[in-house]
């Protein structure tokens, strides 16, 4: 670690136009307590006025703009390469981090073995986001195809989402946290090595949050750092929910062996059948599913409408209801 600690932002972009304002008003003194810092913007192709906003309300940020949409991934990892640092923040356009919250979460990177700082998160109205999860797993899955997310929540056996207002309240390991807000330290980025740029967006931070754990780090939630994170409509687009349900699938795929992963399959496409009469999101997901989860890939993502706003792109990460 060096005399006087440095971070670099890692903003990713996509038609935040609407949302950029508020985010990087927030920076100035959600960074204070950091000596040294750098934002660096990934544009992923936009077609509103993200840049004109960028170049107007933070000159000084280094812009990555590659003339297409790469996905979350890829843009976190170019902003990680793009400047020297001892800790890296992913934000999304839609996170309002509080004053002084990303000093507190940088204290808690120099806690032994921790490798990621993720903060509290608040809805736009004030209210607690419960984004604190459990390791996906086939009972999980089970649970909230059975009990919905919300019920099943309350049993870590049978709930992904952590819903115990205790555990929000206290410092301490989490096996994976919503990504709209994540300090990793340099030190575990060069050990885990970059994210996985292969599900485009959904599932990312998952994967990358739980190879963090396979090589001996902790991800530390903590409570005094706060954000407001406005959400996504992830739970209401057809095409981004049956993004989110597929690589839910994908990611078990790529930690686990074929009966295991055929299990979790089924678990999550019993929660897409029993919802059937809910509407075409959770439709469309079912018909994925039923083409096989090997058919997550990148032409997915594409089918995503280019007039599909930030905010519908947003690292939220729900759970079936």
């Amino acid at each position: 670690m060096s005399e006087r600690p440095t971070v670099t932002i890692a903003l990713v972009t996509y038609n935040s136009a609407a949302l950029l304002p508020d985010c990087l008003a927030a920076l100035p003194a959600a960074m204070d307590g950091i000596e040294q810092w750098r934002l660096v913007v990934f544009d992923n192709d936009s077609r509103d006025a993200t840049l004109e906003v960028v170049a107007h309300d933070a000159p000084d940020a280094l812009v990555i703009a590659p003339g297409r949409n790469a996905g979350y991934a890829v843009g976190i990892n170019a902003a990680i390469d793009a400047l020297p640092s001892d800790a890296v923040l992913a934000l999304n356009p839609d996170a309002r981090l509080a004053p002084g919250s990303v000093a507190r979460l940088f204290a808690a990177l120099q806690r032994p073995g921790v490798g990621v700082a993720v903060p509290s998160t608040r809805d736009a109205d004030g209210s607690l986001d419960h984004t604190r999860r459990r390791e996906p797993t086939i009972s999980r899955a089970l649970g909230e195809a059975l009990l919905g997310g919300t019920r099943a929540g309350r049993f870590p056996r049978w709930g992904e989402v952590e819903l115990d207002p205790a555990s929000y309240e206290r410092e301490g390991p989490v096996d994976w946290a919503v990504g709209a807000v994540m300090l990793m330290a340099r030190a575990c980025l060069d050990d885990v090595g970059p994210w996985d740029d292969s599900f485009f967006l959904y599932s990312e931070e998952t994967d990358f949050s739980l190879r963090v754990r396979d090589h001996g780090w902790e991800v530390r939630f903590v409570p005094e750092a706060v954000v407001t994170h406005l959400g996504g409509e992830s739970g209401v687009s057809p095409r981004l929910w049956t993004l989110l349900t597929l690589n839910r699938v994908r990611l078990y795929r790529k930690r686990h062996g074929a009966w295991a992963s055929g299990a979790f399959w089924a678990a999550v496409a019993l929660n897409e059948g029993l919802r059937l009469r809910h509407g075409e999101t959770h439709r469309e997901a079912w018909r994925a599913l039923l083409h096989g989860p090997t058919r997550v890939d990148r032409e997915l993502a594409k089918r995503i409408d280019a007039q599909t706003s930030a905010q519908s792109a947003s690292r939220d990460s729900n759970t079936p209801t």
